[in-house]
């Protein structure tokens, strides 16, 4: 099946889908809040399976930043969706083909609403994104950041489709899709030849399905993390799996809106945790004692990742995405495995000193 059918055929069926929404779309609730905030807050309830908040940050980012809706439900389906559930991954994909062809599926917020609810209620697999923090942090691969940059592409490809770690392949595939549009932290530039590399890896006996949904990816979110949907995929058919929930923090309401949606990535949370390092607390104390002061608030926000804004209602456990998911937690701060586990302990027990923070720093 070629490229333009696959994508017709899942616009066909998300337009199917959008027939029986239509009889129960929910209300349109924006909110007074940034489109930051707006983002963190639909992004996290996907996470949680909240479809309450969820669907209050999307309307707030239609309302207010349309474009941004649209880029972040694509993301957050690659990021925290993936593998997990990935026919829902390929409608996000088809709902993003543009604001002409949603009008005549139903219009916005029809679209919106219906990617968003059915988000929160799939099974959640975050290795794309673990994969990203290990491809760009984590000690093992020290060398080869260096080295796989001065390979040809077709060496490339020969790694990233080989039977080597994981770890490896994807790093090899980023670099042979290219660094320099899809850029990671501490990655040399490469220039690299992404549709000739995703014509390779259809060649090599991934389903063309999968691939075009990664292609669509890679072009709507302008981001590596749908490059690694091939190679997950292809991981989790020799894997067994069952699904678990995460334990997730108590919430606390902070000027109307979940103490989580002010993560690391946002102004307000940011502002919270320049706070938070200021109090006498055990992570404080731990903070001191373990990492630099010029590393302290990277690390920080890593941390609370970790600990709260990364955490899922249904996640999906698998050998593969386990072991990724150990690398990026415990491995890729650039402190010892122990000491990261005590870390992201004493911060899970502070968090409610956190969200005092929270309350003396976001904006009213």
């Amino acid at each position: 099946m070629n490229r333009t059918a696959i994508l017709e055929l899942n616009r066909t069926e998300l337009a199917d889908l959008l027939l029986t929404h239509r009889q129960n779309i929910p209300a349109f609730k924006p909110e007074a809040m940034s489109p930051w905030v707006a983002m963190s807050l639909m992004q996290k309830a996907i996470r949680r399976g909240r479809e309450d908040w969820a669907l209050i940050g999307a309307a707030t980012l239609l309302q207010n930043s349309p474009e941004r809706l649209w880029r972040r439900l694509g993301i957050t389906a690659v990021e925290d969706i993936g593998v997990g559930d990935f026919e829902t991954v390929s409608l996000v994909m088809a709902g993003l083909t543009g604001k002409v062809w949603r009008k005549g599926v139903g219009g916005e917020w029809a679209v919106a609403s219906y990617l968003v609810q059915r988000m929160c209620k799939s099974i959640k697999c975050r290795a794309t994104d673990d994969l990203v923090m290990v491809c760009m942090a984590h000690p093992s691969l020290e060398v080869e950041r260096r080295g796989l940059p001065e390979l040809t592409t077709p060496d490339l490809l020969r790694i990233a489709l080989g039977d080597d770690q994981l770890p490896r392949r994807a790093l090899a595939l980023w670099f042979a899709i290219g660094t320099k549009r899809y850029r990671g932290d501490n990655l040399p530039h490469r220039s690299g030849e992404p549709q000739a590399v995703l014509d390779a890896i259809c060649d090599h006996g991934i389903p063309d399905t999968v691939v075009e949904v990664c292609r669509e990816g890679l072009k709507k979110t302008n981001e590596i993390l749908p490059a690694f949907l091939p190679l997950l995929w292809r991981e989790l058919q020799r894997s067994t799996s069952h699904v678990e929930p995460d334990d997730l923090p108590p919430e606390e309401i902070v000027h109307g809106i979940p103490s989580w949606a002010y993560g690391y990535h946002t102004r307000d949370g940011k502002a919270a945790l320049r706070v938070f390092m200021d109090t006498d607390c055990d992570t404080t104390r731990w903070l001191q004692k373990t990492v630099a002061p010029k590393d302290r608030g990277r690390v920080l926000g890593e941390m609370l990742f970790r600990v709260e804004s990364g955490r899922v209602d249904r996640r999906l456990y698998w050998s593969t995405g386990n072991q990724i998911r150990r690398m990026a937690d415990l491995e890729s701060y650039g402190i010892m495995e122990r000491d990261s586990a005590v870390g992201l302990e004493l911060l899970k027990s502070d968090l409610p000193k956190l969200n005092k923070s929270r309350c003396m720093t976001v904006a009213k």
